[in-house]
């Protein structure tokens, strides 16, 4: 009998070990190893990487828009380069206030539709001021003209009167176009007619080659056109006087007074003074009023 018990006790025995070696334990965490990384965090950043560098900001892009043919202001040079005092003096406020510089010339007639597109930022080209006071944002004046009648030495043609029966030219949307159709429409009916054309440049070569008797033009273009040339002549009575001036978009403020701030400092400091001695802007030199 006691042996049977034994044996049962060793079979308990036996059992329980077979059991306990049935389950599996986690082994203690170790207090020295770090804890697993979350892959869900994002990494810390490398404390010895030099930080991302901040994209520089866009450079602002002046667009000057301009008349492609109305030298001494702004033209096309036969190498079809820009120049003109206008261009000039657009490229050294440009440079003055950091800006980029971007030439948009047109034909003179389609200047509004250029700027109410947005192809433009201005209208900067020899732009009389009076009679469009209220059609744009105006800059300061930075010249005043005169309008005047170019004609031949050998014309005949000594006064305003002597323009009776008399073949006129003028460019088209110009200010002495619009006074020969308002203040001066009593004198224009008085003429032969009335030749409009689309530039200065093109009605100058018909009054050489005869094909008209004068041409209605502002003093410094007409000058322009007969410097270093004899046989040609102002009338010494005039049409009228004028400004010229910037003209912007109604609402662009604040792009009009940085223009005129860059203006006042280029007047003080000579530039604008250094740009008109050049020899093809002399006409312009006795006209300048920026600053006054």
């Amino acid at each position: 009998m006691k042996k049977i018990l034994a044996m049962a006790l060793s079979l308990i025995l036996v059992l329980g070990v077979l059991a306990g070696c049935g389950q599996t334990q986690e082994p203690a965490a170790d207090p020295t190893e770090a804890p697993a990384a979350d892959p869900t965090e994002a990494p810390a950043a490398d404390p010895t990487e030099a930080p991302a560098e901040e994209e520089p900001a866009e450079t602002f892009v002046f667009k000057q828009g301009f008349d492609l043919d109305y030298p001494p202001y702004s033209y096309l040079k036969d190498d079809g380069s820009i120049g003109g005092f206008d261009v000039e003096v657009c490229q050294a406020v440009c440079e003055y206030l950091g800006w980029g510089y971007e030439a948009v010339p047109f034909n003179w007639d389609a200047k509004d539709a250029e700027l109410a597109a947005g192809s433009c930022d201005c209208i900067w080209s020899g732009f009389t001021v009076e009679g469009r006071e209220d059609d744009y944002l105006w800059s300061d004046p930075y010249s005043n003209n005169t309008q005047l009648i170019l004609t031949t030495e050998d014309s005949g043609i000594e006064t305003l009167a002597g323009l009776t029966g008399k073949i006129v030219g003028v460019q088209t949307a110009t200010s002495a176009y619009d006074l020969l159709q308002d203040a001066e429409a009593d004198l224009c009916a008085t003429f032969a007619s009335l030749e409009v054309y689309e530039t200065y440049t093109i009605a100058f070569a018909d009054l050489q080659a005869g094909a008209i008797d004068a041409i209605a033009i502002d003093a410094t273009a007409g000058g322009y056109l007969i410097s270093g040339l004899e046989g040609y002549k102002f009338l010494d009575e005039d049409l009228g006087t004028e400004t010229y001036a910037i003209g912007f978009r109604l609402e662009d403020v604040e792009l009009r007074d940085q223009v005129n701030e860059a203006l006042k400092a280029l007047a003080a400091d000579g530039t604008i003074d250094a740009i008109a001695a050049n020899d093809d802007y002399a006409d312009i030199r006795d006209f300048l009023c920026v600053g006054d």
